[in-house]
């Protein structure tokens, strides 16, 4: 696959400096990753697109979704293509059950497969945690924010869906402090990266869901998430929303990795369930902590 008739195809929405992801492929399946991750030596993640599956119509092609009404052996074919173009053993998949929650879950090596090739025994889980090698962790979205998470002091990895209600409720304070909890994680040492998802320009939401947000910030966060319209309706940052709540938690501002890639606005590239009217599948996030 051309990558460069595939850029052709991206509207990337950069910050000045340097881009934060980049576009690869392998065996015809292109995957976007970090190049802050690429340089933790024990580290290995991707993020899918929705090109290089089998799946057809308005799943095409890349779904990772059972749920979508996607035929099951088309979704198997899409795992066994996209684990083979990261790099890592599929049978050491383990999928968040996602319901809008905060909820995270550690996770370890009696839980491989579950999501993927056998049935989860939990649910609302919408983030993972785990310090195990080799098991990866897997998050899934069309809009909604993904969150990757590095601790390099106690070699523990992290990747939860946030979306405005997981956001708003502060899924990445959530995130640390199970973390925390489990591995003794210091928000210093974390390295976190916000993913691909909608932005600002894309994500009008109702005065309702801005006011929910405003209850609990200052005016001048207020101003940095929220734009008003003339129609009384607002658009909503969920990218520097999550980076605050980062930055509340105790995250350095050098340690946080903002986006610079837009699903809505990339809708041939990424599954956007706004620019496809809910008639899209699913992308994915994944996570692992390599053998050593």
């Amino acid at each position: 696959m051309d990558d460069n008739n595939i850029s052709e195809e991206i509207s990337w929405i950069r910050k000045p400096g340097n881009p934060s992801t980049y576009l690869t492929e392998k065996n015809g399946v292109p995957y976007l990753r970090y190049f802050r991750l690429d340089k933790i030596p024990f580290i290995n993640h991707g993020f899918s697109t929705r090109l290089g599956g089998v799946s057809k119509e308005h799943l095409s092609s890349m779904n990772l979704s059972f749920s979508r009404g996607d035929q099951e052996e088309n979704v198997i074919s899409n795992y066994h293509k996209i684990s083979a173009a990261i790099g890592f053993d599929e049978q050491n998949l383990v999928a968040s059950d996602q319901t809008h929650t905060v909820n995270v879950k550690r996770v370890g090596k009696e839980d491989r497969g579950k999501g993927v090739w056998r049935q989860r025994d939990y649910t609302d889980v919408d983030g993972l945690i785990t310090n195990q090698e080799g098991l990866v962790l897997v998050t899934y979205y069309a809009d909604c924010v993904p969150l990757y998470f590095v601790d390099g002091k106690n070699k523990a990895i992290g990747l939860s869906h946030s979306g405005w209600k997981g956001t708003l409720h502060k899924m990445g304070e959530a995130t640390l402090r199970k973390m925390k909890e489990e591995f003794n994680t210091n928000p210093e040492d974390v390295i976190v990266c916000i993913g691909p998802s909608i932005c600002q320009d894309c994500y009008e939401v109702s005065s309702e869901v801005a006011l929910a947000f405003c209850e609990n910030m200052d005016e001048k966060e207020q101003k940095q998430i929220l734009f008003s319209k003339p129609n009384g309706r607002y658009q909503l940052n969920l990218w520097e929303a999550n980076r605050l709540v980062m930055l509340h938690a105790g995250v350095p501002k050098k340690n946080i990795v903002m986006p610079d890639l837009c699903t809505c606005c990339n809708p041939k590239l990424l599954y956007s369930h706004r620019a496809s009217m809910g008639q899209r599948g699913n992308l994915a996030a994944f996570l692992t902590i390599e053998h050593s």
